[in-house]
């Protein structure tokens, strides 16, 4: 799949999807980091600029209940064959 964000536009997203759904749960910056054990100026710095150690990001998913979705990241990609992507129906369009 070809994709056109950059990494860090990329960065920038998880981090505002984050700070979004912290939001949402109610949490202040201060308990996600008793819940998560992760400091709150990385929490602060993740949020505003994005960056973040791995280890921290994923204590923080794992605090928000969010881990699970980290065991799809570098998993292969079903191989499709030219055939396949030729053989697919239309969705749209006129008859």
């Amino acid at each position: 799949m070809i994709t056109f964000i950059s990494p860090y536009d990329c960065m920038l997203d998880v981090a505002k999807r984050a700070k979004e759904l912290r939001l949402s749960q109610n949490l202040s910056r201060k308990t996600l980091a008793a819940k998560s054990g992760v400091s709150e100026p990385s929490i602060k710095r993740f949020e505003s600029t994005g960056e973040i150690a791995f280890l921290s990001l994923l204590k923080i998913a794992h605090a928000m209940e969010c881990q699970e979705d980290f065991t799809k990241i570098f998993c292969p990609h079903p191989i499709i064959s030219l055939e396949d992507v030729l053989q697919k129906p239309r969705l749209r369009g006129r008859a």
